[in-house]
């Protein structure tokens, strides 16, 4: 059966709608339209309902599903086994949301090749819907991301807790920033504490959903947001960035999120391996809260969202 078929019935199947597939598949509504019904065809069922509001999967679309995935995941084993370069025995694919690729997933990368010599490593980007989506399709065994979205096969442990810490191009304070801030959004949590709590931080008609990238445009500007200590610690030292006295921090947490057959002895490797850099990590972010809290007034640095 043509793999590129149960792909497209999938990608339906978890958008509900045929003119999304077509977007996250990159091709037109018509060829999504066109594969469904060839598959419908081979197993002489229909397997969505049409409507203006989307499609849904059909009883006999619901039992297929299960042997699609089961299908998807003997195809990515299949083709990462036989796709492992000479010289090597194991594999090991990893996906990631950009913020955690520097000075996190790179570095857990270094790791693993120290360690496990014998492993290929394959690395992936993408937001968190597209690294959950891989997991369960086995195109990845192990995502980091910071919303985790649990499904049957998937396990999630923590791995860190990040610190979003308010940083600009310029030595300011907290009241002098004005209309020079660029709002990052991190999420609802953090959209409706910083709403809260934050009020003289006004809207400058900015707003970057580009996590940690975001200092990328605000180290080469004169601006000031709200990113990950780790991250811009370098910025820090180098002095092209500067922490906000008095700011208070928003603790964004780290997840690793494991398939549950992932080989055991490649798991456990991976997780110590994890492990080890995710404690440098913290050393770096701690280095960082210290300055902070030795620049502020108050006694410790206030947490963005607690009574």
């Amino acid at each position: 059966m043509d793999i590129t078929l149960i792909r497209t019935f999938l990608e339906v199947a978890a958008t509900g709608s045929f003119v999304n597939a077509s977007e996250r598949l990159y091709v037109t509504q018509s060829a999504v339209s066109l594969r469904v019904l060839r598959l419908e065809e081979s197993l002489g069922k229909p397997l969505f309902t049409r409507s203006k509001a989307g499609a849904e999967l059909t009883t006999a679309g619901r039992e297929f599903e299960r042997y699609a995935l089961s299908m998807i995941k003997v195809w990515e084993e299949a083709r990462q086994q036989i796709g492992i370069p000479e010289g090597f025995s194991k594999s090991l694919s990893i996906g990631a949301q950009y913020s955690l690729w520097p000075r996190l997933g790179f570095r857990w990368v270094d790791a693993l090749q120290t360690n496990l010599p014998e492993l290929s490593v394959r690395a992936e980007i993408g937001m968190p819907d597209r690294i959950t989506r891989f997991l369960i399709e086995g195109i990845v065994q192990v995502g980091l991301m910071y919303t985790p979205q649990l499904r049957p096969g998937l396990s999630a442990h923590a791995v860190l807790e990040e610190d979003l810490v308010l940083a600009s191009s310029f030595e300011t304070t907290l009241d002098g920033i004005g209309d020079r801030y660029v709002f990052v959004d991190w999420g609802p949590e953090f959209v409706h504490a910083h709403a809260q709590e934050l009020t003289q931080l006004g809207n400058s008609g900015l707003t970057l959903s580009l996590g940690a990238m975001a200092a990328d445009y605000v180290v080469n500007r004169q601006r000031a947001a709200y990113l990950p200590a780790r991250y811009i610690k370098r910025y820090l030292d180098e002095g092209r960035l500067f922490l906000v006295p008095d700011a208070p921090v928003f603790p964004y947490p780290v997840w690793s999120i494991w398939r549950d057959d992932l080989d055991d002895d490649i798991r456990i490797a991976a997780e110590a391996a994890l492990v080890a850099v995710s404690t440098q990590i913290d050393a770096d972010q701690d280095a960082v809260m210290a300055d902070l809290a030795e620049m502020s007034t108050h006694e410790s640095v206030e947490v963005l969202g607690t009574p």
